[in-house]
């Protein structure tokens, strides 16, 4: 996923394969996202922002980490799906063999909902940063927090969707509470996400 390029991970996107799919897709948006936020910060240095010199020290430094977190999340959600494919693959022929792949599938499904739920937290950071950026960062780039927000909401809501379709296969109660209570949180971030881009727009019209 690292060294792939555009061209032949968008070829890989639009294939009938399993992988890579949407959880890889709402994983791109949130590493794309933190790379906008990281960017804004570096054109936020020097005499000018010197009094917030810390702040944009630590958000570039978190939005780096973030960025480097999602991408591999992208490859451990489209070898997650891949794992799923596989077990609804594995033979029914007699009772023993419909247990361990009904036992196979639950816990491939159960794999395949860590990613993407990972995915809404690491937008949920990205989303903070953008809020933190946005009243220090340099004007000259301001509509990349917006971009950066956009990317973020982008990437929880399509995470969320990723989650709750591995919802009604994992038997594991605790799992699925988690998992619930993971996603739930979502539309709290599309509400922040949205007030960013907002605010950014507001100036704009000034």
């Amino acid at each position: 996923m690292r060294e792939e390029t555009i061209g032949g991970y968008l070829e890989r996107l639009a294939a009938r394969e399993p992988a890579p799919g949407g959880g890889a897709a709402a994983a791109l948006h949130a590493a794309q996202a933190a790379a906008l936020v990281a960017m804004v910060a570096r054109y936020t240095t020097g005499a000018k922002y010197a009094a917030h010199a810390g702040q944009v020290a630590h958000v570039t430094a978190e939005a780096d980490r973030l960025r480097d977190r999602a991408l591999e999340l992208a490859r451990e959600d489209a070898e997650a799906f891949t794992a799923v494919t596989d077990a609804y693959r594995l033979p029914r022929a007699d009772d023993a063999q419909k247990a361990a792949r009904s036992a196979a599938i639950a816990t491939a499904l159960a794999g395949a909902a860590r990613p993407p739920a990972e995915v809404v937290g690491v937008a949920a950071e990205v989303i903070a940063l953008a809020e933190a950026l946005l009243p220090i960062g340099n004007p000259n780039v301001v509509t990349d927090v917006a971009a950066a927000a956009e990317a973020a909401r982008a990437a929880a809501t399509t995470a969320r969707v990723n989650v709750e379709i591995n919802l009604g296969g994992i038997r594991d109660e605790q799992m699925r509470a988690d998992l619930t209570a993971t996603v739930a949180d979502v539309d709290g971030l599309a509400e922040r996400a949205e007030a960013v881009t907002t605010a950014v727009r507001a100036g704009l019209a000034r």
